[in-house]
């Protein structure tokens, strides 16, 4: 498949990696729908991208949000084929911390918005892609999860975030194997230290320190470079059921 034939829906799409993956497929001449709760800022993104984008609010933990976001896009594009996971939360915080023991409400809400969320978006979009006449390579259409190194090396304060980022890593093998029959993939890109949105509040000295952590390219990694990797494995069809670590070769220690 070819990115100008994408018909995509982005959640988390307005800002970060979603951002710049919904530009790069404007700009391969596909079609995408921004799935994002920030109704103001994801609107103007979408005008900005001109008359190929779309802009669906979402809150992606929401199954009535998401259903309806997805059967918008599908009427408007005529179908979708592409499917990327960007939403989500770092939820920071200590299991027992100075202010006592973590409410369960925090940690569920990272459950909700990163892993629940997730699962709904895959649930949804391989609705419609089953509904795809089949290319010739027999696909049907990709869907594509944005993990973390987290999964694998999880940091201090991350328990929320790295469980539900390796939960996440489990699922794309068996929804590989699920949707084999339908001819669609389901593939995972575990992200290192990227320029996002997470990253405005650091300081210039922890910052440095990020860059350290990174054997080569010692730098945050850009959304146009998650975006070229996405596009990769759209267009390649043996990428299916495995996770692709984008990180510089960055081991958190």
């Amino acid at each position: 498949m070819n990115f100008a034939n994408a018909k995509a829906v982005v959640s988390g799409g307005a800002s970060g990696l979603g951002a710049g993956i919904a530009k790069g497929i404007v700009a391969a001449g596909g079609q995408v729908a921004l799935l994002d709760i920030n109704e103001e800022q994801g609107q103007a993104y979408a005008n900005s991208l001109g008359e190929r984008a779309l802009f669906v609010r979402t809150d992606i933990s929401n199954e009535a949000d998401v259903v309806a976001a997805c059967d918008t896009a599908a009427k408007a594009f005529g179908g979708i084929n592409l499917a990327v996971g960007c939403a989500g939360v770092l939820g920071n915080g200590r299991v027992i911390s100075k202010k006592g023991p973590m409410p369960v409400e925090f940690f569920q809400k990272v459950v909700d918005i990163n892993l629940v969320g997730s699962f709904l978006l895959t649930r949804e979009a391989a609705k419609h892609m089953q509904e795809n006449e089949a290319a010739e390579t027999g696909e049907r259409g990709v869907i594509i999860h944005t993990a973390s190194i987290a999964a694998f090396e999880g940091q201090f304060g991350q328990v929320a975030y790295s469980a539900t980022k390796s939960a996440l890593v489990g699922m794309i093998l068996p929804l590989a194997r699920e949707f084999a029959k339908s001819g669609i993939r389901a593939m995972a890109i575990a992200p290192g230290i990227f320029e996002t949105p997470m990253m405005d509040g650091v300081t210039d000295e922890i910052r440095q320190a990020l860059y350290d952590s990174v054997p080569f390219p010692s730098r945050f990694g850009t959304p146009q470079e998650f975006a070229a990797t996405v596009q990769h494995i759209f267009e390649n069809p043996m990428l299916n059921g495995s996770v692709i670590r984008l990180d510089g070769a960055c081991r958190l220690q």
